[in-house]
């Protein structure tokens, strides 16, 4: 049976505990947070302020890593230069080179496994659209759409500030939103040529993480992509993920993956399971994700989301940002 813990106790822990605590072929062993009110809030575990204590005290054989973005790269290193795998909540780092520090651990750790949290590759309908796109059935990809419209209000930064600093957080909307889309656009685009991409704040909260981001993606296979997302929406709307094709047009909406026919009506091909409450639009593939993690970990496979996966939405994004700042399409 793995032994697991979890360090950082906020919102997103909430998801990964449950998954942890009904999968009969792990145990939950010990948490870690720095908020010593937090102690009873797991019971029945063991319960540490400081994960260094932690990796010297317990014996593990998975830490899921839940903490603010600018500690990801320095607990995640403890954790594998203790031989301790690891299960890391998105994004990869702050930026690229902090992701590239990563993915150089990741080569020189090579009997440690980081598994990456990019759980939307694991959505029944992403899957589905990967299988039609790679058939050839369709013909090439021409061109991919990826628009992400929820909302933030400002309490969401106030209430936790690291997430509104560029020094904690590495960003706003394009690192803590909507970097699934981005990963999903260059997983089915493939390698990026160049973007030209612009940031902006349309709330005036005073942070300095950004709201609004849009990009122009060109593909070294011809295709081109569109990116937008927003925290400045009404509501968080469904993520909307198209993929037109020589002969087809696939979209993902509403979880729900269709093909659009040759009348132009929209022909149903599978929906993804759904997340319970209001949350829905994160989708459901954390809980699928993580126990194939533990399958990989006990059958000692390597069929799961590495760094270096993760480390292309990270240069995605800092180009994004560079080619705001400098006005012109940035080389990837």
């Amino acid at each position: 049976m793995l032994k697991i813990a979890v360090i950082g106790l906020g919102d997103i822990s909430n998801i990964h505990i449950p998954v942890i605590q009904e999968n009969p072929n792990v145990e939950l062993v010990a948490v870690c947070d720095i908020d010593e009110s937090l102690k009873s809030t797991v019971p029945g575990v063991n319960f540490y302020s400081n994960y260094h204590t932690m990796l010297e005290h317990e014996t593990l054989d998975c830490v899921h890593i839940c903490l603010p973005h600018d500690l990801h790269y320095s607990a995640t290193k403890a954790c594998v230069e203790k031989g301790v795998h690891v299960f890391q909540e998105k994004p990869l780092a702050r930026n690229a080179e902090e992701g590239m520090a990563l993915v150089k651990l990741e080569e020189a750790h090579q009997n440690v496994k980081i598994c990456v949290s990019f759980q939307n590759r694991f959505n029944e309908t992403v899957e589905k659209l990967q299988e039609m796109v790679s058939s050839g059935e369709y013909g090439k990809v021409i061109g991919i759409k990826g628009l992400v419209t929820w909302f933030r209000p400002k309490a969401y930064y106030d209430d936790k500030p690291w997430r509104g600093t560029m020094v904690r957080a590495g960003g706003g909307v394009m690192i803590n939103q909507a970097i699934h889309t981005l990963d999903l656009m260059q997983l089915i685009g493939g390698e990026i040529n160049t973007i030209r991409g612009s940031i902006d704040n349309l709330f005036d909260y005073g942070y300095d993480v950004e709201d609004t981001a849009t990009a122009n993606i060109q593909f070294k296979n011809g295709a081109t992509g569109l990116f937008f997302a927003t925290v400045t929406n009404a509501t968080n709307s469904s993520v909307e993920f198209q993929v037109i094709l020589e002969k087809g047009k696939l979209t993902i909406k509403d979880s729900i993956l269709t093909k659009e026919n040759e009348q132009g009506k929209k022909v149903e091909i599978i929906e993804d399971t759904k997340l319970p409450g209001s949350k829905f639009y994160y989708g459901a593939s954390h809980a699928k994700l993580i126990n194939h993690f533990y399958t990989c970990i006990e059958n000692n496979t390597d069929n799961y989301i590495h760094v270096k996966d993760a480390q292309a939405s990270m240069e995605m994004i800092d180009a994004i940002r560079k080619s705001s700042e400098i006005r012109a399409e940035v080389h990837q």
